[in-house]
């Protein structure tokens, strides 16, 4: 309202008290014009209005605003087809600033970059999150901001076109309108070229930003003419009061005596920092997605130096100033550096750079700080900027740990994006949130969503305290309730250890131990703590080598190169970087197959993965009859060797898609027709303009409705919805004017199969005599695949012998490497064997009626029943899960999964995919889950699992005499499978009432 009083009283002074008629747009105007009885007008029709009365001839509007964006289809009779982002802000003028944030440059700088770049890197377009995941791998990665900063803009471009035009086609003119269409033309150049738009297809007219305002001041409906006076009079006063609907939380602290306790609580949990008075120093970087954080230490382990600085985008500068720093610090003198560790995304980096003894995994790096203040810790919880990382530690093992993929609203940066649009300063906002009264319940939205409900207690007249407190509350939520899926705050033990710059924040802790009604552990270098959990293994883990400070300096100075790696398909651009100290450091790589960081001596695991792509489909062809075209998608990767042999038997010549590549998918992924179906879904429409271009007779892409079945236990063998009938959706979004045949297949039962396929060659003219020895050879071309594949995991299994070996579960097409990712490849150049659930493949072993899973997908089945294999095994195979995002039936498997490994004391590791190109997020995970395998509280490598010896000993109570089990009662206890688990052992198994668990002290 004041910002409304402002614009009237600029009227009053342009043009004096006149008479006008006002209409209001926007979407905070409706509440507005409700409020005062003036005249609402849709934003998309406003716009729409001033389009069709001032420009001839336009086809499409797009529109970029701050928290939205639209593309607006103008049909020839007269309809408009509007399409609007829904839940996720990513490609708006908002997530434009939140990029520029993280580059550091002032949002309008970002244009000037953008005109100076050389190359556009890939930068996920599905939402905001995967794109700061990606820019922060090519900021450690030292790429270009210019660079950068165009490839913000054509993942802005992609984001728009891919969720918005859903199938529809935008055809020129096109009218660019909204704030960063308008005042961005690097943005506008990232449409022309994303595109291909010819000069003179768009327009953007002088005031495109203004369009909705304008379409509301032609509105014909606009009420009765007031006075300028008369409106401004109208937001005086108590009109600006306007009714509380938000919900109110308790006070962060009830009063100053209660936060100065507190703190006082709080101090006793300080690690001892003390002043250089000469010696050796251990020293641990810790080169984050966005800041740099040095600490030194002395023999006691105390803190003698720290650093702590946003990178800027250049690690290794940031770096080499935080190192000068601590000469300085000494006036000069030289300083003897005895061992130094590396940890972060940065961390391969700066230990080449300068030379450092050792690296490790951050969270390796956490937990060892951790266990400082804390030595029987069970959770760590560490929220920086950008991401956040949760450890559980049971018996002094990592077992489980969780890092934020969908979403980034509950870390710094969600803070510091609402202080910064508040005015406020980071440190004084969250020093406001311990002097609320009535904090705001805000919820655990987007953080661009919610905006919307920061301006709606704004409304209500909340105060910056208020607000400040409710966004406390909301980083606790969304890292309880989103990220880790706490149903019981018993889950996080006893020990509860936070860290981060995000902990800095008094009023977040606090919350935590509100929301979870448990004290916790945070110290006064709680930014530092992945250094400092580096200084301590430099320390204690590292062989001396005592340098001097200088030396280590010195050696940072480097060559770069840009290399092009031909080794596969991806073609990845590959930064060479040559020090000063001999070291080479190569990024960009997605494997380490030709350029690697590793070193000659390194061991590779075998992987299943690459043996298993080829398996499908590396076959002969020899056809030359009708040229079928089939598409590398979904349960082609199931089926495959039937289809060849199938159509190659009966003389046609079968044509595959090529193999997918990330560009091929960004020019065909403006036909998908909903933003929220998974990648491997929406890959498949590149694969089929693929075989467009292939000039194919017709294309084939089955309807699989049953798959074989493998195990008789189970209840049935659907394909999920999306494999079986995409091919229907294919037809709707792409008019290829070759026949796609999507005839209905079940590979249930072999009299069925044989009739599918005699019904559908047939109507392809194929003689009917050379149609059943045709399926007699699909039939043992598929059989043979499914022996070779479960052959060679047998395999790989038997010769890891007692070596770390990981069961990748996924679907068929998860074999596909730009679905994957090459996660596969990236586990094994870390030294493990890498496995498929294909060696589960006829194994009738499981009985799934002795779970609370329905049998009743075909993948699934496969996948529950690998997990339960590996659960049988010994502690050298662990079980890691793929899944992609939008994938309905995970949604209820991830569950049966983890609580079916629970019951054998293994934990279950999920990889969340889509098409984010960057992975470090995963290799993250992947790397934390091999090092804390082998990882105790001393740190030394174990080879036995600690965590059986605590279900054999101090879950269940065996009474030898009756030889019955007695357990308490829980889900996972009470199952049918535990039942039958414990009669095969010859026991039987009682379960404790509810009433006597709870009144035995379980």
């Amino acid at each position: 309202p004041e910002t409304i009083d402002e614009l009237m009283r600029f009227v009053m002074k342009e043009l004096g008290d006149v008479k006008i008629r006002l209409s209001i747009a926007g979407s905070v105007g409706m509440g507005i014009a409700e409020r005062f009885g003036f005249p609402f007008v849709q934003e998309v029709s406003a716009m729409v209005e001033v389009v069709r009365r001032k420009f001839d001839g336009v086809s499409t509007i797009i529109d970029i605003g701050g928290e939205d964006s639209k593309i607006v289809y103008l049909n020839e009779d007269g309809n408009i087809d509007l399409r609007m982002n829904g839940n996720c802000a990513g490609g708006t003028g908002s997530f434009i600033d939140q990029m520029a944030t993280i580059i550091d440059v002032p949002v309008e700088d970002l244009d000037a970059l953008a005109r100076k770049s050389n190359r556009i890197h890939p930068i996920a377009s599905r939402c905001g999150v995967f794109s700061k995941t990606d820019i922060q791998n090519l900021i450690s990665k030292n790429v270009d901001r210019t660079d950068i900063a165009i490839s913000v803009f054509h993942a802005v471009a992609v984001q728009t076109v891919v969720t918005l035009s859903r199938g529809n086609k935008i055809e020129p003119k096109i009218l660019f309108c909204g704030g960063p269409l308008m005042f961005i033309p690097s943005l506008r150049k990232a449409f022309h070229d994303y595109l291909k738009l010819e000069e003179g297809d768009t327009i953007t007219p002088e005031n495109a930003h203004l369009f909705p305002a304008y379409g509301a001041a032609m509105n014909k409906e606009s009420g009765k003419a007031i006075k300028v006076s008369e409106v401004i009079k109208a937001f005086e006063g108590e009109g600006l009061e306007a009714v509380k609907i938000t919900q109110r939380l308790d006070p962060i602290f009830s009063s100053e005596k209660e936060y100065s306790d507190w703190l006082k609580e709080k101090a006793k949990d300080d690690i001892e920092v003390v002043s250089y008075n000469g010696g050796d120093i251990w020293l641990g970087i810790d080169s984050g997605s966005t800041t740099t954080k040095i600490v030194g230490i002395d023999s006691e382990e105390r803190v003698v130096y720290s650093f702590y600085s946003p990178n800027y985008g250049d690690p290794i500068s940031t770096t080499r100033t935080g190192l000068k720093g601590l000469l300085d610090m000494v006036d000069g003198e030289d300083v003897v550096i005895n061992t130094g560790c590396s940890t972060g995304y940065g961390e391969d980096l700066i230990k080449a750079a300068f030379n450092l003894e050792a690296g490790i995994i951050e969270t390796i790096g956490h937990y060892s700080a951790a266990k400082k203040i804390s030595p029987e810790v069970s959770f760590v919880l560490d929220i920086g900027g950008q991401d956040m990382k949760a450890m559980f530690i049971e018996n002094g093992a990592l077992n489980r740990m969780e890092i934020n993929e969908a979403c980034s609203s509950g870390c710094g940066s969600f803070l510091e994006t609402f202080a910064i649009s508040l005015g406020q300063d980071i440190s004084e906002f969250a020093q406001a949130a311990c002097r609320a009264e009535s904090p705001c319940d805000l919820g655990t939205r987007c953080t661009v969503f919610m905006n919307s409900k920061i301006k709606q207690v704004l409304r209500e007249g909340a105060s910056i305290e208020d607000i400040s407190a409710g966004l406390s509350y909301s980083v606790v939520k969304n890292c309880l309730y989103k990220v880790l899926n706490v149903k019981n705050a018993d889950e996080l033990g006893d020990s509860i250890v936070l860290q981060g710059g995000t902990m800095k924040n008094d009023s977040v802790v606090r919350a935590f131990e509100l929301l979870t009604d448990r004290k916790v552990y945070r110290t006064n270098i709680s930014e530092l703590m992945g250094a400092y959990g580096a200084a301590i293994y430099a320390k204690n883990s590292v062989e001396e080598r005592r340098r001097g400070l200088r030396d280590v300096l010195a050696t940072a100075e480097f060559e770069t190169k840009e290399m092009v790696c031909r080794g596969c398909e991806n073609n990845c651009l590959i930064y060479k970087y040559t020090f000063a100290n001999d070291n080479v450091f190569y990024s960009g790589n997605k494997c380490e197959n030709i350029f690697t960081n590793a070193g000659e001596d390194r061991v590779r695991g075998r992987n299943i993965y690459p043996e298993k792509y080829d398996l499908i489909f590396d076959r002969k062809v020899s056809g030359n009859g009708l040229r079928i075209g089939i598409p590398r998608v979904l349960n082609i990767f199931e089926n495959y060797p039937f289809w060849h042999a199938l159509f190659e038997e009966v003389g046609m010549e079968v044509v595959l898609s090529d193999t997918s590549l990330f560009g091929e998918y960004e020019k065909g992924v403006h036909s998908v027709m909903s933003d929220n179906i998974c990648f491997p879904a929406k890959l498949t429409h590149s694969h089929i303009y693929d075989l467009i271009n292939k000039d194919v007779d017709r294309i084939f892409f089955p309807y699989v409705v049953f798959e074989q079945k493998e195990n008789p236990s189970t209840v049935n063998t659907y394909n999920c919805p999306i494999v079986t009938g995409y091919s229907d959706v294919i037809k709707g979004a792409i008019n290829p004017q070759i026949p796609i045949d999507s005839p209905v297949f079940s590979f249930k039962e072999e009299k069925l199969l044989r009739r599918n396929c005699t019904k559908y060659l047939l109507s392809l003219g194929v003689e009917k005599r050379l149609i059943g020895p045709a399926i007699t050879q699909a039939i043992k071309a598929q059989s043979q695949y499914e022996n070779k594949i479960k052959q060679r995991a047998e395999e790989i299994y038997s010769q890891s012998g007692d070596d770390l070996c990981i069961l990748l579960a996924g679907r068929p097409y998860h074999t596909d490497p730009l679905i994957q990712h090459k996660l596969s490849e990236m586990i094994a150049d870390m030294g493990v064997n890498v496995i498929s659930e294909d060696i589960l493949r006829g194994d009738k072993t499981m009985d799934f009626r002795a779970t609370h899973y329905v049998s009743q997908w075909a993948y699934i089945n496969r996948i529950l029943g690998a997990a339960e294999w590996v659960g049988r095994q010994g502690d050298n195979i662990h079980f890691v899960q793929m899944t992609s995002f939008g994938c309905g039936p995970d949604a209820f498997l991830l569950d049966e999964v983890k609580a079916l490994l629970k019951l054998y004391g293994k934990s279950l590791t999920i990889l969340k995919i889509d098409d984010v190109n960057n992975i470090g997020s995963l290799k993250l995970r992947v790397r934390s889950l091999i090092e804390s395998l082998d990882y105790d509280r001393d740190g030394s490598k174990l080879k036995t699992n600690t965590r059986k010896e605590f279900i054999t000993t101090k879950v269940f109570t065996k009474k030898e005499r009756n030889r019955k089990i007695i357990a308490p009662y829980f889900t996972d206890f009470a199952s049918p499978l535990m039942n039958a688990f414990f009669k095969n052992t010859g026991y039987d198994i009682e379960i404790l009432p509810e009433s006597d668990t709870l009144s035995a002290g379980y």
